[in-house]
């Protein structure tokens, strides 16, 4: 389990506030809001990135480290001239079988990364974060650029991966979550505002989405 007690962070102003959480085993857990909530600097925070100005983050007791997590970013960082195949060298496990990986995502490993599509890109480094075979997976973002195909396996991959491992997948849009998470928790002006497990999915939806409407109503009917 991940126990998330008190945490805070802060640049100009609060971006976690006093922010508490705990993540069974086990699970998919989705982290849904708005830009600005803290879903990306939870992310970071969890995997050291950003320094909290107070709190704690325990995973089976233990402070939380880089050696039981791993983490995809929004958007990676690559090489200049490297391989996708050369690019995995730098992470993947022994037992990791990169072929057969390629073939489930068709990708050109051989060819030099800079030639990649935003969605090969994507997948490449969701092969990195796989073989690295950590306790806990953390994705931020992960369906950004992924064609249908790739996104149906990415959720066939997850409920694999949760059979073994704690999944935190971050996404703007809840029907990406729907899907294959087990929690979802909704994060709003640094705090949790709620938990839902799966059977309370369909009320969060209708929720958030009579409290954008409630929000912005009547600045667009002044607009349209």
């Amino acid at each position: 389990m991940i126990s998330i007690k008190n945490l805070k962070v802060k640049y100009d102003q609060p971006v976690l506030d006093d922010l508490s959480l705990d993540l069974e085993a086990g699970c998919v857990h989705g982290l849904v809001g708005v830009n600005g909530s803290g879903k990306t600097t939870l992310l970071n925070t969890l995997f050291g990135l950003t320094k909290s100005g107070s709190g704690s983050v325990l995973f089976n007791g233990q402070p939380m480290t880089k050696e039981s997590c791993s983490f995809l970013p929004t958007e990676n960082f690559y090489y200049s001239y490297i391989t996708g195949r050369e690019y995995l060298s730098l992470f993947k496990t022994a037992h990791f079988e990169l072929d057969k990986w390629k073939e489930l995502f068709h990708l050109p490993l051989d060819e030099r990364v800079e030639t990649y599509s935003t969605g090969m890109k994507k997948k490449l480094s969701l092969l990195a974060i796989i073989g690295q075979d950590k306790e806990v997976i953390m994705l931020d973002e992960p369906y950004n650029g992924l064609d249908m195909e790739s996104a149906q396996i990415l959720q066939m991959i997850l409920e694999r991966l949760k059979k073994k491992k704690t999944v935190i997948v971050t996404s703007h849009i809840i029907q990406s979550l729907t899907r294959v998470c087990d929690w979802i928790h909704h994060l709003e002006k640094g705090r949790i505002k709620n938990s839902v497990g799966n059977d309370q999915f369909d009320e969060l939806e209708t929720a958030i989405a009579e409290n954008i409407k409630s929000r912005n109503n009547d600045l667009l009917n002044e607009l349209l």
